[in-house]
């Protein structure tokens, strides 16, 4: 037996053998999360009682997979800078590509991103179910949900057992972001720093531990909404009047082109390089959902090695355009368990459907046309793996299976840590609805 099922089954068998105790300490999670910073517009997020725990050889096979899914990302992004031929195959306006093209102010070609994946624990397979860069979020959910786990029972009998620790994301953030803008030519000794997006759709909870690091560190540094920056004099300020030095970019490029007019300051400045900000427009290369399509395209693999090609071969679920330069209409309805309907460019689980087990045959027939050659794409659907939990504060105190998809942050291109989530069933993990959180740990020995 593995250490990390070794000490699952500790969880396990402490539970099992004090109900009672653990749905206490459930309960008392539950109100430290929702007097926590995850509690924002009236939801929190939620999670299940036993978090997840990977052991040395578990966490070499995925520093496996981010390094060769990093090698990959940083060919694809450098061909389409460099191939209009290549630049074609993706589904992007003119304004877009324009922004993508532009030089890129720091070396490296993906600062931050989040891999999300179904790993198999039992025989080690595993399908990608999309890639984050743009607005990369969520570091909060691991700090937060780590720190309630001293109401938890189980895990506290589990720490006295066993050497654990967690991921640190924030302040290992700040040292990849400095670290990147110091390759920046025009840096400063103590620049001003300001996190940007639109902030109606910003994870404020992540913004402000991100600014606290930064402060902490010395640096001043402001959460700004995009559409407020002003460009003058050939600098870019903060709506409080503060020059901004560098910038880190949450604002998702979706939200900026659907906002091209509103934020023309910013854009002016990025196109004028009067600040350093991070990542670069070429991250919407690998953010777009598009992005599965074309790396299945005999055009992607003259790039690849034999083993970067297998990978792809094998990890990549098949992904075309829903439309009639795509799959067809009728393929997906009769086929229905087989495939998912996802938007091009979304985030947050927003516009993804399901086929098979959330809809009957009926509703199934009356949605695709709705969706057919409207800028979506049908993909393969992936199977699950299940793990067994319980939940005492959301749930029914019961075990169930959940599903698992592991989100591999990825800083600078170095695994960093993880978004655990996990969903009863196998269907979708939808945002604020079924998903649960977990926070995860490093196994190191027994104590």
């Amino acid at each position: 037996m593995s250490l990390q099922k070794e000490v699952f089954e500790e969880y396990k068998s402490y539970i099992e053998n004090h109900m009672e105790e653990n749905k206490e300490g459930a309960l008392k999670v539950k109100y430290n999360l929702e007097h926590s910073p995850l509690f924002w517009n009236d939801m929190v997020d939620k999670t299940v009682h036993i978090p997840k725990v990977y052991d040395k050889n578990m966490m070499a096979k995925f520093e496996h997979i981010a390094n060769v899914t990093y090698s990959i990302f940083g060919k694809i992004i450098e061909e389409y800078r460099n191939h209009e031929d290549y630049r074609a195959l993706f589904p992007f306006s003119k304004e877009l590509e324009e922004l993508i093209l532009l030089p890129r102010s720091y070396d490296g070609f993906l600062p931050m991103a989040r891999f999300d994946l179904f790993f198999n624990e039992e025989n080690e397979d595993f399908y990608f179910c999309e890639i984050n860069t743009d607005g990369t979020a969520a570091q909060l959910r691991d700090l937060e949900m780590s720190k309630a786990l001293i109401n938890n029972p189980a895990h506290q009998y589990v720490i006295r057992k066993y050497n654990l620790s967690g991921f640190e994301l924030f302040d290992t953030w700040v040292d990849s972001f400095i670290e990147l803008y110091n390759t920046y030519p025009k840096k400063k000794d103590n620049p001003n720093i300001a996190i940007v997006d639109v902030l109606e759709n910003a994870t404020m909870g992540d913004f402000w531990e991100f600014a606290r690091r930064f402060q902490k560190r010395g640096y001043n540094c402001e959460i700004c909404d995009i559409r407020e920056l002003e460009y003058r004099d050939g600098a870019l300020y903060s709506k409080s009047g503060s020059r901004i030095d560098a910038i880190y970019r949450r604002a998702v490029t979706a939200d900026i082109m659907a906002r091209y007019d509103e934020v023309s300051d910013f854009i002016n400045a990025v196109k004028s390089d009067s600040v350093f900000f991070a990542g670069a427009f070429d991250t919407q290369i690998i953010h777009s959902k598009w992005l599965f399509y074309v790396l299945h395209l005999e055009r992607t693999w003259r790039f690849l090695t034999d083993e970067e090609v297998q990978f792809i071969k094998k990890h990549i679920p098949e992904t075309k355009e829903f439309g009639s330069k795509g799959i067809s209409m009728q393929e997906v309805l009769s086929n229905k368990d087989d495939y998912m309907i996802k938007p091009m460019d979304a985030y947050a689980s927003k516009g993804i459907y399901a086929a098979g087990r959330e809809y009957n045959n009926k509703d199934w027939e009356k949605l695709l046309p709705k969706v057919y050659d409207c800028g979506y794409i049908a993909q393969k659907y992936c199977p699950q793996y299940l793990t067994h939990n319980i939940d005492f504060a959301w749930g029914d105190g019961k075990w169930h299976d959940y599903m698992n998809m592991q989100g591999l942050y990825m800083y600078n291109g170095k695994l960093s840590g993880f978004l655990m989530r996990m969903a009863q069933g196998d269907n979708i993990i939808y945002a604020h609805d079924n998903e649960r959180t977990v926070p995860v740990f490093f196994v190191e020995s027994k104590r």
